[in-house]
């Protein structure tokens, strides 16, 4: 991992553009993927009309009427899909204020009642109705089929760019592909890159913070552990966060006060203390094959890209450990399943967000081997 200060920008216009621009793009994914792990992907192949569209829908998701929301609770879902209020999850060990619904790609699976419990986390969604909010499902589905698209695209080329055949990830993808089901989030701050606040950071080697602040017209990608795993170190799970930005100090450096008449004061960096308000975030996750080993279907690489691994520099201090069992030779659902249950440590950094409340009405068994004394403490 390098020290980096800042995230690079890839313009996917450069494959359009002939050879020379297509090699220059390959180039900037390698350096991104094996030395950052983040990036952002300028003029992304996603209908413009679809992101607006799902940024402005993403307020309005947040203020339906409280029982509207709570009706489509995650807790009654087994695959962990649908709504929790702020602070219903865990993350990193302590309790997350933020609001969120999880959501998916259709699921045209069946399934098999003696197939193993990690099999129950690809399931139907909880949709709010179109009575309720006209049109969301509609133009959510349509914006993750593009996103499902682009990411399979993502990964050829990844594959190139590490100098390997452009079908190399595919034996972590089921066939036919239109079985899996991916993951996505609809998340509100409400104290805080769908909206223009800044909060997202990530880690270099040297255990520096680097802004992610929102870019027009890009999505922000980064690499998740089995990836990691799977590309033996060479790609990187680069640890991330999200903080609740503040306003700068005033020049005259008085003390201010809220509508309300509530006042607030300055950090010794001067920044405010009153948050500056509502953050949302609309992240998608590829999924991979539910049973798939990863620690057991490593790639092989050329000596090129042997060379560049060995020649890179050490990792330094990040503070990424979340979802360790992928090296422990566990079927990915069941990776997956874990760590949807249990919480992170404290200073576990991408760590999911865990609902052990779902781990224990749906997957009871597991959730006394993660719990043996019950639920968790929130702190």
């Amino acid at each position: 991992m390098s020290s980096f200060e800042e995230i690079p920008v890839l313009d996917w216009s450069l494959l359009s553009g002939g050879s020379e621009s297509r090699t220059k793009f390959i180039s900037q994914l390698r350096s991104a993927m094996t030395e950052v792990g983040f990036l952002y992907l300028l003029n992304p192949p996603i209908d413009d009309y679809l992101v607006q569209s799902v940024i402005d829908y993403a307020p309005k998701l947040f203020d339906l009427p409280q029982a509207t929301k709570d009706g489509l609770a995650m807790v009654n879902n087994e695959s962990f899909l649908g709504y929790n209020r702020l602070g219903a999850e865990i993350t990193k060990g302590s309790t997350d204020f933020r609001e969120q619904f999880d959501f998916a790609t259709p699921w045209k699976g069946q399934r098999n009642p003696k197939g193993p419990d990690y099999e129950r986390l690809w399931g139907p969604a909880q949709w709010p109705s179109d009575t309720d909010l006209p049109g969301f499902q509609a133009t959510y589905s349509a914006y993750y089929a593009q996103c499902v698209e682009l990411s399979f695209q993502f990964m050829a080329l990844l594959a190139e760019a590490l100098g390997l055949p452009s079908d190399a990830f595919e034996r972590y993808f089921d066939t036919p592909k239109d079985l899996m089901v991916h993951r996505t989030k609809v998340i509100k701050y409400p104290l805080l890159q769908a909206s223009p606040h800044p909060g997202l950071e990530a880690q270099n080697a040297r255990g520096q913070w680097v802004p992610a602040s929102p870019r027009p017209r890009t999505l922000v990608v980064n690499s998740g552990k089995a990836l990691e795993t799977a590309t033996r170190g060479l790609v990187l799970a680069t640890s991330h966060r999200v903080l609740v930005p503040r306003e700068p100090k005033p020049a005259n450096g008085e003390r201010q006060t809220t509508e309300g008449g509530s006042a607030y004061d300055w950090t010794k960096d001067g920044l405010s203390t009153r948050p500056t308000g509502a953050r949302y975030s609309i992240p998608f996750f590829q999924s991979i094959s539910q049973d798939i080993k990863v620690s057991e279907n490593l790639l092989d690489y050329p000596q090129e890209t042997l060379d560049l691994l060995k020649n890179r520099k050490g990792d330094g201090a990040t503070e990424s450990v979340n979802f360790s069992e992928y090296a422990l030779g566990q079927p990915s659902g069941q990776v997956q399943l874990i760590g949807r249950i249990k919480p992170i440590q404290a200073h576990a950094s991408h760590a999911t967000e865990s609902h052990p409340d779902v781990g224990e009405r749906h997957y009871p068994e597991l959730f006394k081997e993660l719990f043996p004394g019950g639920l968790p403490i929130r702190t």
